[in-house]
C-alpha cells in the first residue's frame, strides 16, 4: 500500500539498542523477536526502530505477537499491520495497540481474525 503510516507509529520510537535495554536482552534478541514475528520494527530517519507502544514494563505487550501472526497469516505485510495497530477503531474505541496495552487482547485478536479471513 502506498498510504503512509499514521503519525502515532513513528511518534515515539526506540532504536533497537534502547528496545533491547528496556527488555533487558541483547540487541540480537530484539532482531530475533522481529524475525520470529513477536515484534515489528520499521526504518525511520535511516534507523531501525521499534514503536515504544510495543513495550510495557520490560516486556512486549501481551497479545501483540498473536495479533501479528494472525494478520501475517491473512496476507498482511508488516507495514499494513503497523498501520492497522495504530489507527483508531471506533468499535474498540481507540487503536488496536491501545486496546492491547489495556489488556483487551481477545477483542483485538477477534478483529484481526475478521480482517485476515
Amino acid at each position: 500500500m502506498s498510504e503512509s503510516l499514521p503519525a502515532a507509529v513513528t511518534e515515539e520510537t526506540l532504536p533497537v539498542s534502547e528496545a533491547a535495554a528496556r527488555l533487558s536482552v541483547p540487541t540480537s534478541r530484539v532482531h530475533q523477536l522481529v524475525r520470529d514475528g513477536q515484534l515489528l520494527s520499521l526504518r525511520h530517519d535511516g534507523e531501525v526502530v521499534v514503536p515504544a507502544a510495543f513495550l510495557v514494563d520490560g516486556d512486549v505487550v501481551r497479545g501483540l505477537s498473536g495479533t501479528i501472526m494472525v494478520m501475517r497469516d491473512g496476507g498482511y505485510d508488516d507495514r499494513d499491520i503497523l498501520r492497522w495497530l495504530f489507527t483508531d477503531d471506533e468499535s474498540l474505541p481507540g487503536s488496536p495497540i491501545g486496546a492491547l496495552r489495556a489488556g483487551r487482547q481477545k477483542e483485538v485478536k477477534r478483529r484481526a481474525q475478521a480482517m485476515a479471513f
